[in-house]
């Protein structure tokens, strides 16, 4: 552009073709303030505009944003007389698409006197980013009765209007058009585009169907399964697809390795994690800020916090992503100071966004930072002109329910000003349980029920204080509902690795090759534990039968089999890291942490809400969980 400029400004007398190109290149090159100085400049020389000069004023105007200079161009159009040109009026619709103004967009469309591809393409495209999914797969149909044949641009629209709705019906119908009209021979766009669809819609069969018949295979297409399956609750079957992409595919890129980091981190694959950090240097993205963020994650959701503030500490440019992970990695392990530590630090050169706070906040929530958080809170809105989001609210629920101010979380509550969300109610329904609070209970999973009667861990979180107080006939009713409602209770299940392969325990596992040794193993703990004073907390069994059946269902609780599993075959003095499903149990924390004093191991156990770290008879949420 610059070569041809200097030969656009030797040329003395310039037509509108001339002018029209120079626009145009500067607006597709991506530099739009230079377009509209040209647009400004033929203004001021008198030049008449047509319609090969709209279209690319109107881009430059939508890309930068300007959407009052958009809407002058657009009445000087008008006045010019070129709103019922096609190309114009296509461009408005993608300019008003960019704006976010859905109704202008449509106004738009709907006054065209003709319309061409584009048109609907542009309106599909502008609904889909604006949050209109369900109006753009509704415009496709309109589309279709019209006799319009769409292209790969249009599929390409409502496949990610489907992706945002989890609308697999409507994915597959497209598909069905797709192969009806032979779009897909000759766009591997779209086909990764249906990949991606099909993993959006959980419907990971169909998927990787479609992958194995693809012959042109490029990295988005392995991304796009790879990720697929980490959002599908199936990290392991990532990290192998990820070594066969290696073999057959070649080199990652960014979001290969920030798919497989978050692979490692939902099942705390440390070994595998460190392999893979090696791999990410000798490739040359160490310095990635995006791949140095999910390095943070990844090694604090595998337990090892230094290892996070390495990568943290090494990283040259950190974003405010970067910094919020550092946060949320010290919260989730219980070390609130050092989160506080690393926000006020972050606000000497970053404005903190909502984000941040929701990280702050949480790890408020975990260390019993009462005063600090509210203190945060408060500033929000006062400091950082930022209003409290329902996940803020949230996180204060849990905060104040957490510390035993279950009065003032209910009052905080009732004065949000919307409604409040599941979330907020589950945060004190959490605490009810803690601390038997059954009125309040009561409330909070009313509410939850009210909002999503399919949500099972209400009525599991409410029949389980129900249970503590000796409520059977209630436990009784509650769980009758559910099984009314045929819901489905996720079982409890326990993950360990021991020498880079991972095995999987649900409680009562009997189906290890070890099951006779690792029941052995608990048997001998159990007397130990017994001789050292243990006594067992039977409230954290919530069925009525005999106590003597209540302590065999405590000593099959899955991560107790993992332990037991990890001594048994890891050398003394090894830590053993356990990743559990759900909110490990009261006495089954107490076990570890005398199993971790007896036993000189120290155990690393994630479960659904947090990290313990488990070391000579204590743990590093000092009971605070």
């Amino acid at each position: 552009m610059a070569e041809a400029h200097v030969i656009f400004d030797q040329i003395l007398v310039k037509n509108s073709f001339l002018w029209n190109s120079m626009i145009r290149g500067y607006a597709c090159d991506g530099d739009s303030i230079k377009a509209l100085s040209l647009y400004r400049e033929m203004m001021f020389f008198g030049q008449k505009f047509d319609n090969f000069t709209y279209p690319f004023v109107l881009k430059a105007c939508g890309d930068l944003g300007l959407v009052e200079i958009g809407k002058k161009v657009h009445c000087e159009l008008v006045v010019n007389g070129f709103e019922e040109d096609v190309y114009v009026g296509n461009s408005l619709v993608a300019m008003y698409g960019k704006f976010g103004d859905i109704d202008r967009v449509r106004i738009v469309f709907d006054r065209m006197p003709k319309r061409d591809l584009t048109s609907w393409n542009s309106l599909i495209s502008g609904l889909v980013k604006n949050g209109a999914s369900s109006d753009a797969l509704g415009v496709f149909r309109r589309m279709r009765c019209c006799g319009v044949i769409a292209d790969g641009t249009t599929i390409l629209g409502v496949l990610s209007a489907c992706v945002n709705l989890a609308a697999l019906e409507h994915g597959r119908a497209i598909h069905g058009y797709v192969i009806c009209n032979n779009l897909v021979c000759y766009n591997d766009f779209l086909m990764n585009s249906l990949i991606e669809m099909y993993c959006s819609c959980n419907s990971m069969a169909e998927a990787i169907k479609l992958f194995d018949e693809f012959m042109q295979k490029d990295v988005v297409s392995w991304n796009s399964l790879i990720s697929g399956h980490v959002r599908n609750g199936d990290s392991f079957e990532s990290l192998r697809l990820f070594c066969r992409m290696f073999v057959e595919h070649g080199l990652p890129d960014q979001v290969t390795l920030v798919s497989v980091l978050g692979a490692c981190a939902e099942i705390t694959a440390l070994q595998f994690g460190i392999s893979f950090h090696a791999v990410i240097c000798k490739l040359g993205f160490g310095k990635n800020v995006m791949v140095g963020t999910a390095l943070i994650d990844m090694y604090s959701k595998c337990g090892t916090i230094l290892c996070s503030e390495l990568v943290f500490e090494e990283m040259p440019n950190k974003n405010m992503v970067s910094w919020s992970a550092m946060i949320t990695a010290y919260g989730l392990c219980g070390k609130g100071r050092e989160a506080l530590s690393t926000f006020h630090e972050m606000k000497g050169s970053i404005i903190p966004d909502e984000g941040v706070f929701t990280s702050v906040l949480s790890a408020c929530s975990h260390a019993g930072l009462v005063s600090e958080g509210k203190e945060i809170f408060h500033s929000m809105g006062k400091e950082y002109n930022c209003e409290p989001l329902q996940s803020h609210y949230s996180c204060m629920i849990d905060l104040l329910g957490r510390a035993g101010y279950l009065d003032e979380a209910y009052e905080l509550i009732q004065k949000i000003e919307v409604q409040p969300t599941s979330d907020i109610w589950a945060a004190l329904l959490s605490a009810c349980r803690l601390y038997k609070n059954i009125e309040l209970a009561e409330i909070s999973a009313h509410k939850i029920i009210e909002m999503n009667p399919d949500d099972v861990s209400s009525y599991i979180a409410l029949s389980n204080i129900y249970a503590i107080k000796k409520r059977w006939d209630d436990v009784e009713r509650v769980r009758a509902m559910v099984r009314d409602k045929k819901l489905q209770k996720e079982p409890g299940c326990s993950f360990v690795e021991v020498d880079k392969v991972f095995y999987r325990f649900m409680v009562g596992d009997k189906s290890n090759r070890q099951t006779v040794e690792i029941y052995a193993k608990l048997k001998e703990l159990s007397m130990q534990l017994q001789l050292a004073g243990y006594k067992p907390d039977l409230s954290s069994v919530f069925y009525n039968v005999e106590e003597e059946i209540m302590e065999k269902m405590l000593w099959e609780h899955s991560e107790r089999l993992a332990i037991a599993f990890a001594i048994i075959n890891t050398v003394p003095g090894t830590p053993i890291r356990i990743k559990k499903n759900l909110r490990t149990c009261d006495d089954c924390h107490t076990v570890t942490k005398l199993i971790s004093k007896l036993t000189g191991r120290e155990i690393i156990m994630r479960d659904i809400r947090r990290y313990h770290h488990f070391k000579n008879g204590s743990c590093s949420c000092g009971d605070y969980w």
